[in-house]
């Protein structure tokens, strides 16, 4: 029978025929999907429009035993494999250029137990799907700030949000997991069996398998929360830098913030004096008791007149959709990220000059206050190793027209380099990694001293590097 698709892979040739096609659709209850069939360009979208790979295969798994049968598929042909949760990564890791792509987006289940405190999270489930059932307990699982994002690749690779000065990052309260490794087998995940792979999924990406299922530790929330959103005029953007890096220092865990260049947007509830203007918003979250909430973002509002403030009260599950019109679906997304030591007056001058040369006004800079619970786990107690220093600093170009990539890219890679070179303190936050072009540099910068051992629990579980179409840690043998 005549081959369909013929992939390039390592040192040979592997035909796609309807044959073989035929036996994998056999023994899986979800749809495949080829180049040519009908949704195929649909499904091979991801939220970042720059994206734009071809897979010779697309897997939509139902259940474990798909992604079983999926995995066992490629590592018989050495095909390469990719697995899409929410298909949410910057980088666009969801999608391998002519491999498999392991898709979990229909395996979305989420099951709260409020008496033991746990939420039991599908490998495909959205952060907007797991706050829609953990709020119904009045219960949250510490995560990121977008609800499109995909709660696997979030918490794979760390995961920033509201919470985490206060009950720390998404991977620290990751408590269990059901992964299908390399070689077909299920894995349950804890710290009593493979007490090593729990240890690497908690922050060390998806080098490891197809996680199927998390378990998570959930923490009392809401219904809600208080909320500082407050525009400054950016030419203030020093003393209130200033202000914050002090404020911060000695804030409360149960308060979240952030200090982001930005342009104001450019409808209501924005006065139409104020809008579309250069901005410096501080932008925090008080998940404490609800009665604290008003004093301790109060400070915020008060360091001198603002454009604009829009704090108050509000319901986590809306907090956790804010950011959400910002960032649609096929805009296209170049994001960055270094960890600061600090915010010294040179640092603030940086990022304003940068923050001034934004050749798309949608992009920003972030800056990302870190401490409290994240940075009560030892370095080495996770995979995740980047936790003393105070700030994260995220650079995001975000624009629409195709024609100004380069222009947009390169503004972004120029703030990334300066400020690398002369106030970094080693490292990225991996869910902002550009296009991880820096290679293996990257990853020992970011995992420094628990990058050898994460060689050595890839070469246990997944020693021929099948799962390769990711941020990837090389198995030490190799």
């Amino acid at each position: 029978m005549a081959a369909r698709e013929v992939i390039g892979t390592n040192a040979r040739q592997v035909a796609l025929d309807d044959r073989a096609i035929d036996e994998l659709r056999a023994r899986v209850r979800g749809r495949l999907i080829r180049r040519g069939d009908e949704g195929y360009d649909e499904r091979r979208k991801v939220w970042n429009g720059i994206i734009n790979r071809n897979p010779a295969l697309i897997v939509e798994c139902t259940g474990t035993a798909d992604v079983i049968a999926a995995v066992n598929f490629a590592r018989d042909r050495i095909l390469p494999i990719s697995v899409r949760g929410g298909g949410h990564n910057v980088a666009g890791t969801a999608i391998s250029e002519g491999g498999m792509v392991i898709d979990l987006s229909r395996m979305n289940s989420v099951r709260v137990d409020p008496l033991r405190k746990t939420a039991r999270v599908g490998g495909g489930a959205t952060l907007g799907q797991v706050d829609h059932e953990t709020q119904a307990f009045g219960l949250a699982v510490p995560a990121g700030v977008m609800s499109r994002t995909g709660i696997a690749g979030l918490s794979l690779h760390g995961g920033l949000g509201l919470l985490t000065r206060h009950y720390g990052l998404t991977c620290d309260n990751l408590i269990a997991a059901d992964v299908v490794a390399a070689d077909g087998r299920v894995l349950v995940v804890d710290k009593q069996d493979h007490p090593d792979l729990l240890w690497a999924l908690r922050g060390g990406g998806g080098n490891f398998g197809v996680v199927t299922s998390f378990q998570f530790r959930v923490h009392n929330v809401g219904p809600e929360v208080w909320m500082a959103i407050v525009m400054y005029p950016v030419e203030k953007a020093s003393a209130l830098l200033k202000f914050f890096r002090e404020f911060m220092a000695q804030a409360p865990d149960e308060l979240m913030a952030l200090a982001v260049f930005w342009n104001t947007p450019q409808e209501e509830p924005i006065p139409e004096g104020a809008r579309n203007v250069p901005t410096l918003i501080l932008f925090a979250c008080y998940s404490g008791p609800f009665d604290q909430g008003e004093r301790a973002i109060q400070p915020l509002r008060e360091i001198d007149t603002p454009l604009v403030d829009l704090s108050g009260p509000m319901p986590y599950l809306v907090a956790q959709q804010l950011f959400d019109p910002d960032y649609p679906d096929g805009r296209r997304y170049y994001w960055k990220s270094i960890y600061l030591r600090g915010l010294e007056d040179t640092v603030v001058q940086a990022l304003a000059e940068h923050a001034a040369r934004r050749p798309s006004p949608i992009s920003s800079i972030d800056i990302w206050a870190l401490g409290g619970a994240m940075n009560r786990v030892a370095p080495s107690a996770t995979a995740f190793a980047r936790r003393d220093a105070p700030f994260l600093l995220g650079i995001e170009s975000n624009w629409d027209d195709p024609q100004q990539d380069e222009v947009n890219i390169a503004w972004a890679r120029e703030v990334f380099r300066d400020m690398e070179h002369r106030f970094e303190t080693g490292g990225a936050y991996l869910n902002f990694p550009g296009f991880a072009e820096e290679g293996e540099a990257l990853l020992k910068m970011s995992f420094d001293g628990n990058y050898t051992r994460l060689q050595e629990i890839k070469a246990k579980y997944d020693p021929s590097n099948l799962f390769r179409s990711n941020l990837n840690i090389r198995p030490a043998s190799t």
